[in-house]
């Protein structure tokens, strides 16, 4: 009985939390209040009206507020009753009250630019779509305007003690915007789409250095253009030479320093600034709860706990890219153009206006009929026609892949019979496919051949560098001589 009366208890007392909550009771401290201890008319209707934002009256507040803005239109509360207008809008939430506070905060940017509070509104609306985006895979417009409000507060309001928020607010966003493109790069990696696959993850590592996956696209770049052919060696290489340099402590550094080694390619040292920076991301990295994996499934928000700490965002946002598959003459219009132009007529036009009217009747007076022509002297003879050149027997003609259709037998299956065509065609088949073997057996023992000697790279590296471990005198590279990365505050 005990047990009983005491849940009913507790019970009653939260539906009365619950319903004090709604009836508007609970206060909410407002963030922007007059200090100023006076009784004017203007001010007693400010007051009042964050009192009943304070506890959700909105709607009573933000009549108060445009009472206050229309009646005394000389007050020096004008643009407090303004932000607070948005401010209510904004505590409202919902859809329609985020649209219609982004809206307010946007006019008291455009009113008051030069007050402390504009840089607060800025980051509030950046806040709007912050707190409205969604799933890497699911529609990325809020993640983008969210992008571009914020990049818009570092770039007007870069002094301001909302611009580190802003910056890691930035950094979070682009690691969701970098997710995606990551995502549509795999897919296409997955499906064989190799130049597509190519293009999109470069695109991801070029304009998302930050990006905890962007070693990942990186080493899937490099693979990439290895199915691509020898044509894009220069590029696979460029791969991996920016996983050694930029990401030394990524999963794929000692493979991809094989990988140069056995491509015969320099291989870099790594940067002391981006070791750094990548040991201060694993050391500070937020990890995930037990439950997360669970509660994700059922939540719409996108995880931006791998997001980076430190370092600069790229201000530039992301942009497409043009493929190292598409020809030159493609990919630089300016090479060539296809512009019509339209042009006066000049001089070449001029005699014909001021000379006599072609058009005239010859038999008019003031006219003499145009003389007859004069008969030719003599009858030329016409040219003998050149006599075709025989053809070149010495010239050698292309070879052709085994069973291949030249016109010569096409020509010669004219004149056999329906079985023999369709006995010289499976011929012609049966050869294409036996090439065809031949082809793929010499590029797997190819790629065996380069994967066993990417393993003794890699293992002689290891021998190596045990060896210089085992020395007194070597030095291992420490991140506190390096240069640290620029750390923000954590935020309590």
């Amino acid at each position: 009985m005990m047990v009983r009366k005491g849940f009913i208890l507790t019970a009653a007392v939260t539906a009365g939390a619950v319903l004090l909550g709604g009836c508007g009771l609970r206060r909410h401290k407002y963030d922007n209040p007059i200090t100023k201890d006076t009784q004017q008319p203007d001010k007693v209707l400010f007051d009042k009206a964050i009192n009943d934002i304070e506890h959700s009256r909105f709607e009573v507040a933000r009549l108060l507020l445009q009472n206050l803005i229309n009646t005394y239109d000389t007050s020096e509360y004008l643009a407090k009753a303004k932000l607070a207008i948005a401010d209510a809008w904004y505590r409202e939430g919902g859809a329609h009250g985020l649209a219609q506070a982004e809206a307010e905060y946007k006019d008291f940017i455009l009113f008051y630019p030069q007050m402390e509070e504009s840089a607060e509104a800025q980051s509030k609306v950046c806040d709007i779509h912050y707190k409205q985006m969604e799933k890497p895979d699911r529609d990325p417009m809020h993640a983008l305007r969210a992008e571009q409000e914020c990049k818009q507060l570092l770039l007007q309001f870069p002094n301001s003690k909302f611009a580190p928020g802003a910056q890691q607010r930035l950094r979070d966003i682009q690691e969701v915007l970098a997710e995606a493109e990551f995502r549509v790069g795999a897919l296409y990696q997955k499906k064989g789409s190799f130049p597509a696959a190519a293009n999109r993850l470069q695109g991801v590592a070029d304009q998302f250095p930050l990006y905890s996956q962007a070693d990942e696209a990186l080493w899937q770049v490099a693979e990439a253009y290895h199915h691509m052919g020898d044509k894009y060696e220069n590029q696979q290489a460029a791969a991996y030479t920016r996983i050694v340099k930029d990401y030394p402590l990524s999963q794929h550094a000692d493979d991809a320093r094989a990988q140069l080694e056995v491509m015969k390619r320099p291989v870099p040292e790594a940067d002391p600034v981006a070791y750094a920076r990548q040991k201060f991301e694993i050391e500070n990295r937020t990890k995930k709860g037990f439950m997360s994996p669970v509660f994700s499934v059922f939540s719409g928000k996108p995880d931006m706990t791998q997001a980076a700490k430190s370092g600069a965002p790229q201000m530039e946002g992301l942009r497409p890219t043009i493929p190292a598959s598409v020809p030159a003459a493609a990919a630089h219009p300016e090479l060539g153009t296809n512009e019509v132009t339209i042009s006066q007529p000049g001089a070449a036009s001029q005699a014909l206006d001021s000379g006599a009217e072609v058009r005239a009747n010859p038999n008019a007076a003031g006219t003499t009929p145009p003389a007859e022509p004069a008969a030719p002297a003599a009858t030329t003879p016409a040219p003998a026609t050149p006599p075709a050149a025989a053809p070149d027997t010495k010239t050698p003609s292309k070879p052709t892949a085994p069973g291949a259709i030249t016109p010569d037998t096409t020509a010669a299956q004219q004149k056999m019979t329906p079985a023999q065509q369709k006995k010289s065609y499976q011929e012609q088949v049966k050869k294409m496919q036996q090439a065809q073997k031949v082809a793929a057996k010499e590029r797997k023992k190819k790629e065996a051949e380069q994967a066993d000697a990417v393993k003794a790279a890699k293992k002689k590296h290891q021998q190596d560098q045990q060896q210089a471990d085992k020395q007194p005198d070597a030095k291992q590279p420490d991140a506190k001589d390096a240069k640290q990365p620029d750390q923000e505050p954590k935020k309590q």
